[in-house]
């Protein structure tokens, strides 16, 4: 709750120190002694928007800073959220506003964004005035407040479970079907590498091995080609070497017959044709010892069609065989990733038919509690005076959302027979105060929000229906603190604590000063209250007994 706010150069309040108890605080003072101020301050330290002509005349800059204690569930959620501690169960807000228009946020002294201050207030403060009865005015915040009316919110908390699960779900169903195209041309280069590859088959080496091969086919095919012509020379064709030099052994040994002397050399040359025959012998050994011509073409083939398909992936033929395998990976993922969108999609519409059930089921059971939370506030609404105001909620469907399939929206009828209107087309600022009264005293105990602040609620109203307000307001304290501007005594002999509001004015400067006061200063304002400045005893006197009295309800007596 709001422990003390300190205001600093704020209008016509050039300082304050300002204790707040708990349960019921009103603040009283003459017409124009600034109680507005004090509104605006609280809305300027829970981030609201703020003007430069708020700061004080002469002025460099204005300040206010809120000390919370102890902090609710939901503030220390955000907190968390932001990675701040609150170890001491406590925190300080601050605002400051500067005379040329710019403001600085400060979370326990530390420079924090504006709108953090605004996330934080959401939670610690409820503002109702004629301007800021955001959850009556706001249709989108009805449905939040019929929820809270419900003392049982199992059916809702399973639903938005089920209601997550089915977002994961489709998310993720999603991204598979985002990427589905993709993959299918992924697909589709995938298994032209493996027909590629698999039908070539690639060997460990492969390629290594074949320029082996073909680099030493060729080398035998030259080789061999050079030993056949060479055989050819010596010993093949009409005019070979060997039968020349042959018939030139026969021709000398006839010449020997004549020339004994010559038949040396006929020796020599026959022994010279015998070593020719036996080289070109030795030399056909070479020719034809090489692949055939089939042979030596499959072994190119292939040599050019592994070349090929290496150059081409920019690999060897091992790599060949890796990529091989990782795409055959990847296709086993992708497929597996396809029977994956399917069962997402199966499970999407099991999640749907569920969740759908579940909204159907929780539009039957807020209707049976717009009944009951209609009649409840109607006799809230009676109580306060406005006996003819009637509450009714519309429903409209809509597709699923975190909070089910229904719009709600508060409807008010302000006489008998009237058609119900939306609050914002009908009520007066004080009219929705007393609604927001009404409204919380139905969901007090569920509200978790600690510090309410009512402004104008008493407009338009007094004797009896004032003296209502005020026993709500001081019922409303025990499950929240209050805070309400008042010019009604039957207000303020409610509260818990009372505080003054009084402007004090020289030829200088005006200045408004914030005062606690102790049960003599209640007395004479509450007087002040019901009969003006300078009340007689007897005004005193009444203003004692009815403080008396209100004590005495309360049980403080």
């Amino acid at each position: 709750m709001l422990q003390e706010l300190s205001i600093q150069n704020l209008a016509v309040i050039s300082g304050a120190e300002i204790p707040l108890g708990t349960g019921l605080n009103v603040f009283t003072g003459e017409t124009g002694a600034g109680k507005s101020i004090l509104i605006h301050g609280i809305q300027a330290v829970l981030g609201q928007r703020v003007y430069k002509d708020i700061v004080r005349s002469g002025c460099k800059k204005a300040s206010v800073t809120a000390r919370f204690s102890p902090l609710g569930e939901e503030t220390k959620k955000v907190l968390a959220e932001h990675g701040i501690s609150c170890e001491d169960d406590e925190i300080f807000l601050t605002r400051e506003i500067s005379a040329d228009g710019g403001s600085t946020g400060r979370l326990n002294g530390k420079a924090v964004p504006v709108a953090l201050l605004r996330e934080l207030g959401e939670t610690l403060v409820n503002i109702h005035g004629q301007h800021d009865n955001q959850i009556l005015l706001r249709a989108e915040r009805h449905l939040e407040v019929l929820d809270h009316f419900g003392e049982d919110d199992t059916l809702l908390r399973e639903y938005q479970s089920e209601f997550a699960a089915l977002q994961k779900t489709a998310r993720e169903l999603g991204a598979l079907r985002k990427t589905e195209e993709q993959k299918m041309l992924r697909l589709r280069e995938l298994q032209a590498i493996l027909t590629e590859i698999g039908e070539l088959d690639p060997q460990p080496q492969e390629d290594v091995q074949l320029e082996e091969k073909y680099r030493a086919a060729v080398t035998a095919q030259a080789t061999g080609e050079q030993a056949d012509q060479i055989c050819e020379m010596l010993t093949d064709g009409t005019e070979n070497i060997s039968d020349s030099l042959a018939n030139a052994c026969v021709r000398l040994h006839e010449m020997a017959r004549s020339l004994p002397e010559v038949q040396t050399l006929a020796k020599r040359l026959e022994a010279v044709n015998i070593e020719l025959r036996d080289i070109a012998d030795e030399l056909a050994a070479y020719g034809g010892g090489g692949l055939s011509p089939a042979e030596f073409q499959q072994l190119s083939d292939r040599r050019n069609q592994v070349n090929t398909l290496a150059v081409k992936y920019h690999t060897d033929a091992d790599g060949l065989r890796e990529l091989f395998e990782q795409s055959a990976k990847e296709v086993e993922l992708i497929e597996n990733s396809s029977d994956r969108l399917r069962m997402l999609t199966e499970e999407k519409q099991s999640r749907l038919h569920r969740v759908t059930e579940l909204a159907r089921k929780l539009s039957a059971h807020r209707k049976v509690l717009a009944a009951q939370f209609s009649a409840r506030v109607g006799e809230e609404l009676a109580y306060l005076d406005m006996p003819r105001v009637q509450l009714s909620v519309a429903f409209t469907q809509g597709k699923l959302t975190p909070t089910g399939m229904d719009h709600a929206e508060f409807l008010i009828s302000a006489n008998a027979g009237e058609p119900p209107k939306p609050i914002a087309q009908i009520a007066s600022g004080g009219e929705l105060s007393r609604m927001m009264l009404a409204l919380k005293a139905v969901i007090a105990k569920r509200d978790a929000i600690p510090t309410l602040i009512f402004d104008e609620i008493d407009t338009g109203v007094s004797g009896r229906a004032a003296q209502k307000i005020g026993y709500k307001l001081r019922a409303l304290g025990s499950h929240h603190q209050v805070l309400c501007v008042t010019h009604l005594s039957q207000l303020a002999v409610q509260a818990q604590h009372h505080l003054l509001i009084e402007k004090h004015s020289d030829e200088a400067s005006t200045e408004t000063m914030v005062t606690v006061l102790d049960e003599g200063g209640r007395i004479a304002e509450i007087a002040r209250i019901m009969g003006g400045a300078n009340p007689s005893a007897l005004m005193l006197e009444t203003a004692a007994e009815a403080l008396k009295e209100s004590q005495s309800e309360r049980g403080l007596l």
